[in-house]
């Protein structure tokens, strides 16, 4: 896979988003358009050079990259109304010659969606990091989702994080950081080559307490649904159980990084299952 071509050209020299962020309109939107996997387009009929729909000619990528800053916020809509985006990412500088990705989702337009960033009066919520609606958390527990997930994914960061590794290496990064939002997420990414910068005890502490005869599996004792005996055997019961507080300690402060091309090859729940 080669470098998006603003970034290959010779003609200027990028180092950062910060520098990219100083091209023009067109080219700057050509370099981000680049970290889009290919399935979005031929899927839904997205046109790769113009990101508007071929059928109905409405756009539907957004590139935010404001001038005089390190950040980029790419967003895929099918139509300008759409609540939910099917592909969301910020991305930004840091000043360790790293790229951060802040933020990733991806969401499958056809699937049922649960309000579970809406508390029960309708304020956000942050995807349920505060104020949680119960309600609509367990709707999303029956129907197989983890923690902070509104619809299932669509399963784009398996073709997008090469993308992003060819295009952070061609920045000079020497490697992307992210903090893990969940511990189904913290585990997703260890699959694909991550390893921890911080919580990487906590998360071998986890799967030890998590163990018959462990603090953890002691708690899952049935007094939530989200607490019930046999949650400690799937990452997404674990997840579950975790975000409805069932450790001493708020979930935080897990963050993850990855060189790219390098595989950190960790498994901090070796007999996983989903």
């Amino acid at each position: 896979m080669t470098p998006p071509s603003c970034l290959d050209a010779g003609t200027h020299t990028l180092n950062s988003l910060l520098d990219i962020n100083r091209l023009g309109a067109a080219e700057k939107e050509a370099c981000y358009a680049a970290l889009l996997p290919e399935g979005i387009f031929s899927e839904f009929g997205i046109d790769p050079e113009t990101l508007c729909g071929t059928e109905d000619g409405l756009r539907k990528v957004e590139i935010i990259a404001p001038e005089g800053l390190g950040l980029v916020r790419i967003e895929v809509r099918l139509a300008p109304a759409d609540r939910d985006c099917l592909f969301f990412t910020e991305l930004a500088d840091t000043q360790y010659l790293q790229l951060e990705l802040s933020f990733f989702l991806t969401n499958d337009p056809a699937a049922p969606r649960f309000d579970i960033d809406r508390d029960a009066s309708g304020r956000d919520n942050h995807f349920g990091s505060c104020r949680r609606n119960i309600a609509e958390e367990i709707r999303a527990f029956n129907a197989g989702l983890a923690p902070h997930q509104v619809r299932r994914g669509k399963g784009l960061f398996r073709p997008f994080l090469p993308k992003l590794e060819v295009f952070s290496k061609a920045l000079g990064a020497e490697m992307i950081v992210t903090e893990a939002l969940c511990y189904a997420n913290a585990i997703q990414y260890e699959r694909h080559g991550f390893d921890y910068v911080t919580g990487k005890a906590l998360m071998r502490w986890i799967d030890r307490e998590f163990q018959p005869g462990g603090l953890l599996f002691r708690r899952l004792d049935g007094s939530s649904p989200f607490r019930a005996p046999g949650m400690e055997k799937t990452v997404r019961g674990r997840s579950w159980a975790i975000h409805d507080g069932i450790m001493d300690q708020p979930w935080d402060e897990v963050r993850m990084y990855k060189r790219p091309g390098v595989e950190a090859g960790i498994d901090t729940f070796p007999a996983r299952i989903y």
